[in-house]
């Protein structure tokens, strides 16, 4: 059902606001005392933590989060998978399948599964969701780009196989411009990246968040570290002050063939608050809310932002041939951040 105008009033009031929050809260406010690792760190950088870490950090599974606002994209987005706002623009990463990867039935190569093809795109829009650029990314086998995040002066974007163990490329997008620098390649299939804004360093995450890697600006590996948490796979992420990163995702968990059928899954959405200096999960919390489609709202692009006790979600679960399409969700849910 398309949107009522008020509904499109109200989502794209809320966009406004992610445009003007750049994406994560930037207010810091007077450190609290309480015993979480998120608060015990907030302590230890003084008065830097952003508004969101203090925000998050009140975050539970209680937590009343409200569906205040849907802007319908209006254009083919395929397959969702970043998002994130920067220089009065909204970017969505999605991948475009051609051929869709088949299993081996034993590995071949040191892989699990064909290449498969497919293009890459990064589309460009309008605070109201209107397309301004489709820019194509990626190269042969490396056609899948992750979650994206910006710095304030460029959107970093990782093209991958659409496989696990494979490769990818690093790819800066020049925020005034538009224009599109490839910075470096990994041998492995990276699925989304921050950057630090304190050392310039990029963190990734690998097929499934499973590993971690830190890279200096020339794409030098500074540091690899295994996922400490299994909870969900982490599918976007975003730098929060600091020196933290805030990551949302999905693990598609078997159900009973009762509760659906064999093969059925189950959708287990949440985000978690990471420590970037000691690789710490400081803060999990699950998400279950849904899409028009079906899906946990956290299953790919997600941002977000906080403003004193409110905290505000936008999400693009759906694909663009799903349900009503694809739809930026905005959330919102008071909390009461420690004082």
């Amino acid at each position: 059902m398309k949107n009522t105008m008020m509904g499109r009033i109200t989502a794209t009031a809320a966009l406004s606001a992610l445009l003007a929050a750049g994406g994560v809260a930037v207010a810091a406010n007077a450190t609290h005392n309480t015993t979480s690792p998120a608060t015990r760190a907030v302590a230890a950088a003084g008065a830097q933590d952003s508004a969101l870490v203090r925000a998050f950090d009140a975050v539970d599974r209680n937590t009343n989060w409200q569906l205040t606002g849907k802007l319908k994209i209006d254009f083919p987005t395929y397959h969702t998978e970043g998002m994130v706002q920067a220089g009065g623009h909204i970017f969505l990463s999605a991948v475009q399948i051609i051929e869709p990867t088949q299993k081996y039935p034993t590995p071949q190569g040191g892989y699990d599964r064909t290449p498969g093809r497919g293009i890459g795109h990064v589309f460009v829009m309008d605070r109201e969701g209107h397309l301004q650029r489709d820019i194509i990314l990626g190269e042969g086998d490396m056609y899948h780009p992750g979650g994206i995040d910006s710095d304030g002066s460029s959107v970093w974007v990782p093209v991958a196989q659409y496989r696990p163990n494979s490769s990818s490329i690093i790819y800066r997008i020049d925020l005034k411009t538009l224009d599109v620098h490839k910075e470096f390649e990994v041998k492995d299939h990276i699925g989304g990246i921050v950057r630090d804004e304190v050392t310039g360093h990029l963190i990734g995450n690998n097929w499934g968040s499973r590993r971690f890697y830190e890279w200096n600006g020339q794409g030098r590996q500074i540091a690899g570290w295994d996922n400490p948490q299994h909870f969900v796979d982490y599918q976007d992420c975003q730098y929060v002050p600091d020196r933290k990163m805030l990551c949302g995702g999905v693990t598609n968990l078997p159900q009973t063939p009762a509760a659906g059928g064999a093969g059925a899954v189950y959708e287990l959405g949440g985000m978690a608050l990471i420590d970037l200096r000691s690789h710490e999960v400081l803060h999990e919390v699950p998400f279950q809310r849904w899409s028009t489609a079906g899906h946990v709202a956290t299953r790919n692009p997600l941002k977000l932002a906080a403003d004193g006790d409110k905290i505000t979600m936008w999400a693009a679960p759906d694909n663009g041939e799903e349900g009503n399409g694809t739809e930026i969700l905005t959330y919102e849910a008071s909390v009461t951040p420690a004082g």
